[in-house]
């Protein structure tokens, strides 16, 4: 990995801004498998509330789903059968990504890891872009099980690509399991995403089944946003350390807009912290959205954040971007980059 200087002319410390990543193509198709974060997850582990029975609902017909994929198929109208296809709707950090990567172990450990493909909405858009669509076909074709995590129904080119490839894949007798979020101020009304999911994906709407997942964000975000930020000289210090790397935040936002969303895996391979100085409030939709990828990507991989600068959270999007078409994006990356920041100080 390449490195740069810090500003203490003492240490040469690694930054992502020096990070060119090349991603062989292969990469995209083998990389879709349960990330870091959740690689212990599994049906056993999943705690249900009890406050929330919906929790406990969904982890057994979860169960009863895996069973299907994986049972023996017997008799002569068994590939007739049409494979199972669900919907886990809730709202942010309340286990649906938990629940979708232990479908995705269970069907693995069963068939072989080459079995079950799991992966962002925006990694499967990445991979029909790298590929082309009908290779993308065959190569999901092959698996019993697709995972499709964080469904996004802001763009009307992407959700209706993504619909054709289910589509496509489902008719082949795969197996498909999405999740997408609800926005915190639409719960408990009633206004879940199922509706939006189920109007978008039209013609497949019929097939899946949806499992409603209540409950509070385990995250905490509005406990962990509230965090003391870090000052720039504990950052920095804190980043002195192996497999670390430290950047200015501008300069990071400016290096994102150079690398390919399908490439922000890579930038992080063998990174065990990223700290950033001069952390301030982004104005710009373009490159929110790309910091946004960039918090999905480091979370995946369990990768801690030291901020410093406002080092506030809360603030980080403006309200226009908290209140517009992607906001679901931005409610999902505050609660994931409050967790990871929390994990960050406990380093300092």
């Amino acid at each position: 990995m390449t490195v740069a200087t810090t500003t203490d002319s003492q240490t040469v410390q690694t930054a992502l801004c020096a990070v060119r990543p090349q991603v062989a193509v292969d990469r995209l198709v083998t990389d879709l498998v349960p990330p870091r974060h959740f690689a212990q997850a599994r049906f056993a582990t999943y705690r249900a509330n009890p406050a929330h029975p919906s929790q406990g609902r969904a982890l057994a017909r979860l169960t009863e789903i895996a069973q299907q994929i994986t049972a023996p198929k017997r008799g002569l109208f068994a590939r007739r059968q049409a494979a199972p296809a669900v919907y886990l709707d809730g709202g942010f950090g309340v286990g649906k990504t938990h629940l979708l990567t232990s479908l995705a172990h269970a069907v693995g450990e069963a068939l072989g890891p080459d079995k079950a493909a799991y992966g962002t909405f925006v990694e499967y858009t990445n991979l029909v872009g790298a590929l082309g669509f009908l290779p993308t076909v065959e190569a999901l074709a092959a698996k019993k099980l697709v995972c499709i995590d964080e469904f996004e129904l802001d763009d009307a080119g992407d959700t209706t690509l993504m619909s054709r490839l289910m589509r496509e894949l489902a008719d082949r007798g795969v197996a498909l399991a999405a999740t997408s979020n609800t926005l915190p101020d639409a719960l408990g009304e009633g206004r879940f995403a199922a509706q939006d999911f189920q109007r978008e994906i039209k013609a497949l709407s019929d097939r899946f089944e949806t499992l409603r997942v209540d409950g509070e964000d385990y995250r905490h975000r509005d406990v962990v946003t509230d965090s003391e930020p870090l000052t720039e000289d504990e950052v920095v210090a804190a980043a002195a350390r192996p497999g670390a790397t430290l950047d200015a935040f501008d300069d990071l936002l400016e290096h994102l807009a150079t690398v390919h969303p399908s490439r922000y895996g890579a930038l992080l391979d063998g990174v065990s912290v990223v700290a950033l100085t001069g952390v301030h409030p982004v104005t710009a939709q373009a490159v929110a959205l790309r910091l946004v990828v960039l918090v999905d990507r480091l979370y995946d991989r369990d990768v801690p954040v030291l901020l410093g600068g406002s080092g506030d959270t809360r603030g980080l999007f403006t309200e226009e971007m908290l209140a517009g078409g992607y906001r679901k994006k931005y409610y999902r990356a505050l609660s994931r980059l409050g967790a990871l920041a929390e994990e960050g100080r406990k380093l300092v």
